[in-house]
C-alpha cells in the first residue's frame, strides 16, 4: 500500500521559477542569523526598483513581503601607487516578512 506525501502549507514549492531581476540569494553569516528572523537578503540586478523586487519575490517564492530596503554595493579596490578607489559592486535587497513565512534555499 502506498502513502502519498503532502507538503505543508509553510513549506512553499521553488522549483523552476526564476525571474530576471533576482540574481540570487546573498548568503553570508549575517544574512544566515536574520533568516531566523524571518528577513533574507537578495543579489538583484541595479535596476531593480522595490515594487519589481516586491512582485518577483511573490511570484518565485509565494510570499508576500512586507517591508523592502535596497542598498547599492561598493568595492574597494586598490589602484596604482597604493590609491585606494571604489568599483561598482551590484545592489543587494533586505526584504522582510511576516512572521509565519519562511523562504527554503536549496
Amino acid at each position: 500500500m502506498e502513502t502519498k506525501k503532502t507538503k505543508s502549507k509553510t513549506e512553499k514549492k521553488t522549483e523552476g521559477k526564476t525571474h530576471p531581476l533576482i540574481i540570487g540569494p546573498r548568503i553570508t553569516e549575517k544574512s544566515a542569523i536574520f533568516a531566523d528572523k524571518g528577513i533574507y537578503t537578495f543579489n538583484v540586478k541595479p535596476q531593480a526598483n522595490k515594487n519589481e523586487i516586491k512582485k518577483a519575490i511573490k511570484y518565485v517564492y509565494g510570499v508576500e513581503p512586507i517591508k523592502i530596503s535596497v542598498t547599492q554595493i561598493t568595492k574597494k579596490v586598490i589602484l596604482r601607487r597604493g590609491i585606494i578607489g571604489t568599483k561598482q559592486g551590484g545592489k543587494k535587497a533586505v526584504v522582510h516578512l511576516k512572521k509565519g513565512d519562511k523562504i527554503a534555499f536549496v
